[in-house]
């Protein structure tokens, strides 16, 4: 009894370190290593240029250079960002890019900073007020932001979460089994139940999140 009770902790050790080896992890605060050009669409409307910009992976945020400043725009002023490799949609509060659709219905993703792991792998979590924001905030004709404080954080490391959403009914709906349930009808929960039953599943495989939404069509 005692050495199964050994092989079972051995394999549950070894399961966890799997997992724990599954999340990204990394250094930068930003999606792409650099600032690059991108075309921002307004919720009034208006389409701008915008020569210097990134996401933040502190909370998804369209990030521009003005000057030698970094500033984080407000995102309740946008509605859509297109940088050269994807385009991203304003979810939440964050700029998000769909992975895949099926009809109108449609499954997105962004990467953040998994903030609660981050702080939990410290033993102290002083350093993560360098991803804090400066109280100034400033509103112009174009847009709203904040202005980011320039720290050194290079030798951090963190680890990264994907969030999905899904868009069901022209409605977005966080990709999770408690969201979910308050959304689905009765049928459609056990139709999700059922794929989250098969072997491999989890919240983060896109597979089974894009079965889950072909299923419940």
């Amino acid at each position: 009894m005692k050495r199964l009770a050994l092989v079972i902790t051995i394999v549950l050790l070894a399961t966890l370190k799997v997992a724990a080896q599954k999340q990204e992890i990394t250094s930068a605060i930003t999606v792409y290593p650099t600032f690059q050009p991108a075309t921002v669409i307004l919720t009034s409307g208006r389409k701008m240029e915008i020569p210097l910009a990134n996401i933040f992976l502190k909370n998804g945020a369209l990030l521009y250079m003005s000057g030698d400043d970094i500033k984080e725009a407000n995102m309740q002023t946008i509605l859509r960002a297109e940088f050269a490799d994807r385009s991203y949609i304003r979810i939440d509060s964050m700029l998000c890019y769909q992975v895949d659709s099926v009809g109108n219905d449609a499954l997105f993703c962004t990467k953040v900073i998994d903030i609660k792991a981050y702080k939990q792998s410290r033993a102290n979590s002083a350093n993560i007020t360098n991803l804090d924001l400066t109280a100034l905030t400033t509103t112009s004709s174009t847009l709203s932001y904040n202005t980011i404080e320039a720290t050194d954080i290079s030798e951090l490391q963190f680890p990264v979460e994907d969030v999905y959403y899904y868009r069901l009914d022209d409605k977005f709906v966080r990709v999770h089994e408690r969201h979910l349930k308050r959304t689905l009808s009765k049928e459609k929960r056990q139709i999700m139940e059922s794929v989250m039953n098969m072997p491999g599943f989890t919240w983060t495989n896109e597979k089974y999140l894009m079965m889950i939404l072909e299923k419940i069509q």
